[in-house]
């Protein structure tokens, strides 16, 4: 599904030049789920705005379901991204102008689904998440699980093939953070192929594969026991 080939990102702040990313090969098979953990500053963020198609390399290859996206220009990869890749992020990114059904509605809006299938939608994935008592309410008015569970929502109502999530349990208590993670998991075991950055070992561990990240160079490539 995602394959990069010798892929760099680096950043430069007037003549001081940063090395995020060092040559990086990878291989992300469809129905995945991999979590990329490291030291902060590692790369590992950068990382995932590459997959997400959020950011371009600045050498390297980055083929994305056949094709070398390297290069390509932001028109084109928001065609690309739209409806095929979700994200979900530590501070859950909600509109507080909107409430919840609305917040999730927002990401079908440039899909061209006519309002009713875009309603039921929304509405059967509020329900699916266990939200949908809520979908009147602004983000400020739910708890910190609900509002990252209205982020899932968002990140997964147009049905994409890729989920990205970045310390998608950074701002939750232990309790709320294991639901997410369980969430992860049944996301994950019906197909969609999820790519996570944590801190948390344990959370990498409930992954089928753990990147490890250092200095813009992956250490450790590895495929989790089975359990």
């Amino acid at each position: 599904m995602l394959k990069l080939v010798n892929l760099s990102k680096v950043y430069a702040a007037g003549e001081i030049q940063t090395t995020a990313l060092n040559r990086i090969n990878l291989d992300i098979e469809a129905g995945e789920y991999l979590a990329i953990t490291g030291p902060s500053g590692c790369g590992k963020s950068t990382l995932l705005s590459l997959l997400g198609l959020l950011d371009i390399p600045d050498s390297g290859e980055y083929w994305f379901e056949g094709q070398n996206v390297a290069g390509w220009s932001e028109a084109k990869l928001n065609s690309l991204r739209r409806g095929r890749i979700g994200f979900i992020f530590q501070s859950f990114n909600l509109i507080e102008e909107l409430n919840v059904f609305e917040n999730v509605e927002l990401a079908l809006e440039y899909t061209g689904m006519p309002g009713k299938e875009r309603r039921e939608r929304v509405q059967a994935m509020l329900e699916k998440l266990g939200i949908s008592h809520r979908a009147g309410h602004r983000p400020s008015q739910l708890s910190g699980g609900q509002q990252q569970r209205v982020a899932i929502a968002r990140a997964l109502v147009a049905g994409p093939a890729l989920l990205l999530a970045d310390e998608p349990t950074g701002n939750l208590d232990s309790a709320h953070g294991d639901e997410v993670m369980r969430l992860l998991r049944a996301i994950n075991a019906e197909g969609t192929t999820v790519v996570m950055v944590t801190h948390s070992s344990a959370h990498a561990a409930q992954a089928s594969r753990t990147l490890n990240l250092l200095d813009g160079c992956v250490v450790v490539d590895a495929l989790q026991a089975a359990a």
